[in-house]
This record gives C-alpha cells, structure tokens and sequence, in this order.
C-alpha cells in the first residue's frame, strides 16, 4: 500500500507542519452541519483550564523599562553603572566566614590529598579567594 496521496495535488502526506490527509476524510466545521453534536457536547459544561500558577506578573519581552534611571550594563563589570559584587553573590556572611576560616586548615589539607576530586579542590580555593 502506498503512502502517496490519491490526488497528486492535495500535498505531502505523513506527519508535519505542511502534510495533508491521504483517507479523504472530510471533518466537517464545528459551527455548521457535522458539528452541531460536537458544539453541543461542548457547551454541556465548561471546559477545563489550567490555574494560573505565576506568583508575579510577567514582563513582556518589548514592554517599556520599569527602571528608566538604570543603565543597561548595570551587574556586569563593564560599562556604566554598579559592577557584578552589587549583586553580593560571590561574598560570605561574617558569621559564616568565621566559621570557614576555623575548617579551612582541615578543608586545605583533605583538597591537597591525592585522590581528592577536582570539584572539591576548586571548592576549597574559592572558599580561600572568599576570606
């Protein structure tokens, strides 16, 4: 059996964007004729949606900025504006710091072992750059 269309004009078959229907099945329009059952089926009871789940609004990617006053390069360490540590995210509480400088002698010694992971080893010199 052969997947080609009876009618060489009515366009690709199979599955995609621009494939037409090879059984010349006809589904007729959901408003007149064929589709009145289905219409009435429909209307019988609303139809499920799903609960709007976002906790803030979105921002359209092309709506006007909320913050006129603020450079573009504001949060990278280039151009006009504050730099990357206004965002404070490579920087340790003092609190915590003192605790990370009291395990660091044993940190540096568990990194300096030689079957210790590169991950950790890059862990212990970033908590070292951190004091």
């Amino acid at each position: 059996m052969t997947t080609a269309p009876m009618n060489p004009l009515a366009g690709p078959a199979g599955p995609g964007k621009y494939s037409t229907r090879t059984d010349n099945l006809q589904m007729g329009s959901i408003a007149y004729g064929e589709g009145v059952e289905t219409a009435a089926i429909q209307s019988g009871a609303p139809l499920a949606t799903a609960p709007d789940v976002r906790k803030e609004p979105i921002t359209e990617l092309f709506a006007p900025t909320q913050r006129p006053d603020e450079p573009i390069t504001a949060g990278i360490d280039m151009g006009e504006g504050v730099g990357s540590d206004a965002l404070m995210m490579n920087q340790i509480k003092q609190d915590d710091q003192d605790i990370v400088a009291k395990y660091l002698p044993s940190l540096s010694a568990m990194a300096s072992a030689q079957d210790t992971p590169q991950s950790f080893r890059a862990f212990v010199s970033f908590l070292q750059g951190s004091l």
